[in-house]
């Protein structure tokens, strides 16, 4: 042997290949020698010290290629085109029903196709001569190709050839399934020319289908225990007394149901509380063998510490409620577009509170703590307005250690003692990132048992009690609870340590690609829940948090990687729970999810997928980048010191190259547009004047160069700009801002950018601390940055900023721009900079209560009631001034006819004019007028002129009280629903409702649509609409001009 035949396997997969030119022509023998010595070598059918194995060269410069796999110890000689292509442990090949095989072949004449099985299992060789060992059987091409239905759940094999099983064959599947199998093609000479290994997801979903109960059930106080394995050889019960590791199991075999691939076993009463593992006997595809595994159940209710045995557990025995738990008052919420949410990870929460009792500091139990620091934040935001509070993951974490005595964590007081830029303090932590407790949970052990290492007791049925407890709290003081769910993905699969599903299915639950190799886009092992039954963990899952916890809301981490109905499965499921029947209004919990497209389900490749796209019209929320980026500037993947909308761009450079100054106007109308379309909650139908001065929908306005708008209801939008992910909103402030910027006006940066969100259509969105101006330091990624990075401080002393240079990782890279910023005294926040932000945050979410137009429920509320003003091209930079309207359709608001919200993101005082509001008396609204912040209640409205003026950094928002003009008899036709038989002559620049395009207006054309107001006015009933021309941009005063030249002409009449 020699270096230069060496096979190498540089993807990692355990197959090696050699190929080569450079054998003569002649006859020879091969084999494998391991680690360059004869000591380990594998000859004929993979055998240690086996028979050589013979090839023929027949022609000088022939290819020859040598394949070992590691896992078989299997080589195959391929020499030149006659030889064999294919690797039997590569699932290639997909067998997606019954009697259909789907393999990426082009077929030939003369080909001849089998499938080869063994149900002993990993009995296959491949050699020169083809698949030996097992048996075989011929299948036959379909000239009409895949189904239409085989399609529809495989689109990305649509172009495979269709190889199909005889009538008097297909009962070898339920046979062949349980051990190994593969599929051949021989030339017409009989020569073995392909060869590859097969999916088996396909096949499963079309012979065991199964939508009964799985997990653990009661009937009459005895439990029955039912699990789908149906290609387990074998399954037999592990039953353990208690949770202790030395406690012996009593061993009992399980009951198959063949027909649905179910396993089970009915116990006494007296198992409830014990423990169990199954011990599953299962041919294992990437092992080549048939393996003996000892797995937890995956539909696990109840588990012990650090996941090691399951629990037989009745989630309706009292013994598992807290006191009050059927008792528990839901707060009221009556549509998405109420919803207001607020995240928040378990330890942050509590671990540095000092009014809460050491012992449950980052425990569930810390929030029934009712006057601690944090519960009082909490339930001043609920007062305020919060409605939800999303928590990040608290299922059952693969990467959290739940015995608490193994934990390793950093003094605080010797991180605290580093400088503000010093790298001491995230190396100490990168010591011991793994051995902390901290984690953001993202790695899914059971799906459907709450984490340990947030209990108090994380043994048995303690941990159920404690969550319960948490929830009952936070409906206490009126907030609903979200949790964070990822079944988009497990920590692991195969035969790893954490791996649950594939011990059991091998091959089934997670989504493979070409060759067979589990997926990974998502960052860890991607599950597939367009397989049936995956399909069905999700949804029976979310239904027991949804019934057993009383959850409120469901947050789907990278719901991309689910297929759109899978979501609709979800949502059906839900929707089918009710009070009387299940203790839970269903129609009543809200559904949201990230809804990227990425990965190998992108662009639909596997279905259609759940994403932002995808999902309008389901009423199921996505994540809006669009508005965020527009208003940091930059993107979560770099830029951090590119300005956006709310911290100067253009109109307040900082002292990086942000392009010419035609370059950033471009930029920041774009930004501004994009906003506008994210204060209309992202609607892709959502007209309005564009800042070239056309009419433009949400789907003309550009992002990235994609349509921007996408929704078809508000309700579908979760607007936001911060969240666990990336940068604070007030670390981008930091970057971003100029450095001579004030903390006072950073924080009124940061109140700007809260009043976006808030004060848009659709679902806001708030990291916790966001009304807190909260710091990571700069960390772009505090997954698993310690509870130091992390911190959230409810006594209002500290944002954490300046806390030392965020982890390597992630952040590395930036040290040098993030040095200078951490160590400058002048940008650390005072406790009064925060006090500001969470009092004004306060006051925001009270404003968005006041009134259902900050709520709109449907898109065409959202057309006819709000408007856009300064638009076109000729816009003031940095200024977005929006209306919503109370004088057209129903009268939704008891209190105001309309409001007038005027976004100032520039470093001065500006004034807008509108003639037309003249005489009208708008007001600042009245929280605003006894805000904490005397620079808000500078905002004025003149009244004789029509002009609203706002201060710098600055969200305004005025008032018309109700009553304030006459308005006409309201009926199924209004003025904005214009049905008229002869349309009334418009004046020049106005427009009918119908085309809901702005067109901006001269001063004369505004004059003569003034006048044309009255004279529309002078025909009674004739409903209307007009806009008026300001500053460049289409101000919608229609109603008001009409109906304050009706109160004008009484006054005179009356006077």
């Amino acid at each position: 042997s020699c270096l230069a035949s060496w096979l190498q396997d540089p993807d990692g997969d355990g197959t090696f290949t050699f190929q080569t030119l450079s054998i003569p022509v002649g006859e020879y023998e091969a084999k494998v020698a391991v680690n360059g010595s004869w000591d380990v070598n594998y000859g004929e059918g993979g055998a240690q010290d086996g028979a050589n194995i013979p090839f023929s060269v027949q022609e000088a410069d022939t290819l020859v290629t040598f394949t070992f796999d590691s896992r078989s110890n299997l080589l195959n000689i391929s020499v030149g085109s006659g030889g064999i292509q294919g690797n039997i442990n590569e699932r290639s090949a997909h067998w997606v029903a019954q009697d259909t095989i789907a393999w990426d072949i082009e077929d030939a004449p003369g080909n001849q196709y089998f499938f080869h099985y063994d149900p002993l299992g990993g009995a296959f060789s491949l050699g020169f001569n083809g698949i030996s060992g097992g048996e075989a059987v011929p299948l036959t091409v379909d000239p009409n190709g895949l189904s239409d239905d085989i399609i529809a759940k495989f689109p990305h094999l649509s172009n495979f050839t269709a190889l199909k099983f005889s009538e008097d064959d297909l009962s070898v599947a339920r046979v062949a399934l349980k051990g190994q199998i593969a599929i051949s093609a021989q030339d017409e000479s009989g020569q073995t020319i392909n060869a590859a290994g097969l999916q088996i997801p396909g096949v499963l979903d079309d012979l065991y289908p199964y939508d009964g109960d799985l997990g653990v059930t009661f009937a009459d106080g005895a439990p029955t225990l039912t699990l789908w394995a149906p290609t387990a050889r074998g399954v037999r019960l592990h039953l353990f007394d208690d949770a202790d590791p030395n406690t012996e199991a009593e061993i009992l075999v399980m009951r198959p149901t063949p027909s649905n691939g179910t396993w089970s076993i009915t116990g006494e009463p007296n198992w409830a509380g014990k423990y169990y593992l199954y011990e599953v006997q299962v041919y294992v595809p990437t092992e080549s063998s048939v393996q003996t595994n000892l797995v937890t159940d995956p539909y696990s209710f109840s588990l012990a510490t650090n996941s090691t045995r399951s629990q037989i557990v009745d989630l309706t025995d009292p013994a598992t409620m807290p006191e009050g738990w059927t008792d528990v008052i839901k707060p009221g919420i009556a549509a998405p577009e109420d919803i207001v949410i607020y995240e928040l990870h378990m330890r942050d929460f509590s671990v540095n509170d000092p009014s809460v009792p050491e012992e449950l500091r980052g425990t569930y139990d810390a929030f029934t703590v009712m006057d601690s620091n944090g519960m009082q934040h909490l339930a001043a935001l609920s007062e305020a307005g919060l409605t939800h509070l999303h928590l990040l993951p608290t299922f059952d974490i693969a990467t959290i250690d739940e015995d608490k005595s193994t934990w390793v964590t950093p003094s605080f007081e010797e991180l605290a003692s580093y400088p503000a830029d010093s790298e001491e303090q995230q190396a100490l932590i990168g010591a011991i990132r793994d051995q902390d407790p901290f984690n953001w949970g993202y790695d899914p052990f059971h799906y459907t048992v709450p984490e340990g290492s947030y209990a108090v007791n994380p043994e048995g049925i303690n941990r159920i009690i404690e969550y319960r407890q948490m929830v009952e709290a936070l409906n206490q003081i009126g907030l609903r609870v979200v949790v964070d769910v990822v079944y988009n993905h497990t920590n692991a699969s195969g035969q790893a340590d954490n791996s649950v599903l594939d011990k059991i299915v091998p091959g089934y639950y997670h989504r493979l690609n070409s060759t067979g190799r589990v997926e990974t886009s998502t960052c860890c092992q991607n599950t597939a829940t367009e397989h049936d039954m995956m399909r069905k963990l999700m949804v029976d899952s979310v239904v027991t948090w949804a019934t057993a916890y009383k959850i409120d809301g469901f947050r789907f981490d990278l719901m991309g990687h689910h297929m759109k109905e899978d979501m609709l499965a979800v949502r059906a499921a839900l929707d089918a729970l009710t009070l009387e029947a299940d203790g839970v209004d269903g129609k009543n919990i809200y559904l949201y999810g990230e809804g990227w497209d990425f990965g190998e389900v992108g662009g639909n490749a596997r279905g259609i997928n759940a994403t932002q796209f995808n999902m309008a019209g389901t009423g199921i929320g996505t994540f809006s980048d669009r508005l965020r980026d527009a208003a940091r500037g930059g993107s979560p993947f770099g830029g951090q010191t590119e300005q956006g909308f709310l911290n100067g761009l253009l109109v307040y450079p900082n002292e990086t190259d942000q392009g010419s100054e035609a370059e950033q106007l471009t930029q920041l109308q774009n930004f501004m547009d994009i906003i506008r379309l994210g204060l209309a909650g992202n609607l892709s139908d959502f007209t309005f004047v564009g800042s070239d001065g056309s009419p433009i929908s949400g789907s003309d306005v550009l992002y990235n160069g994609s349509p921007a708008g996408y929704t078809a209801d508000p309700q579908e939008q979760i607007v936001y700009i911060s969240k666990h992910d990336n940068e604070t909103l007030f670390d981008i402030i930091q970057y971003k801002a100029p450095l001579a910027t004030s903390t006072a006006d950073r924080a009124r940066m940061q109140t700007l950018g809260n009043s976006i969100v808030m004060f848009s259509q659709g679902v806001p969105f708030f990291q916790a601390g966001d009304d807190l101006l909260r710091s990571k330091s700069l960390d772009r990624n505090s997954y698993n940055s310690g509870d130091w990075f992390n911190k959230l401080d409810f006594t209002y002393q500290s944002n954490n900023w300046g806390v030392g240079l965020p982890p390597s990782g992630d952040n590395q890279s930036m040290w040098p721009t993030m040095q200078p910023l951490l160590a400058n005294p002048d940008l650390a926040p005072t406790p009064e900079d925060i006090a500001f932000a969470r009092d004004t945050f306060r006051e925001l979410l009270q404003i968005r209560m006041s009134s259902p137009l900050f709520r709109l429920q449907t898109a065409v509320q959202v057309q006819e009631r709000l408007m856009f003003h300064n638009v076109g091209p000729d816009q003031v930079p940095g200024v977005i001034v929006m209306s919503l309207s109370d004088l057209t359709g129903e009268d939704i608001d008891p209190n105001y006819d309309m409001m007038v919200v005027v976004f100032n993101a520039t470093p001065d005082e500006v004034s807008f004019t509108e003639e037309a509001t003249a005489s009208l008396p708008f007001s600042l609204h009245p929280i605003q007028q006894s805000s904490v912040d005397g620079v808000v209640q500078t905002a004025v409205f003149d009244e004789t002129s029509g002009t609203f003026t706002v201060p710098a950094w600055t969200t305004a928002v005025f008032v018309l009280p109700q009553g304030s003009v006459e308005q006409p008899t309201r009926g199924e036709e209004t003025a904005v629903d214009v049905t008229t038989t002869e349309e009334p002559e418009t004046a020049e620049g106005a427009v009918p409702v119908e085309e809901t395009e702005a067109d901006v207006t001269t001063e004369a054309e505004a004059e003569e649509a003034h006048g044309e107001a009255e004279m529309i006015e002078d025909a009674p009933g004739t409903p209307w609409l007009i806009w008026l021309g300001a500053l460049g941009g289409g101000f919608l005063f229609a109603l008001i001009v009409a109906w304050a030249s009706r109160r004008q002409r009484h006054d005179k009449a009356t006077h």
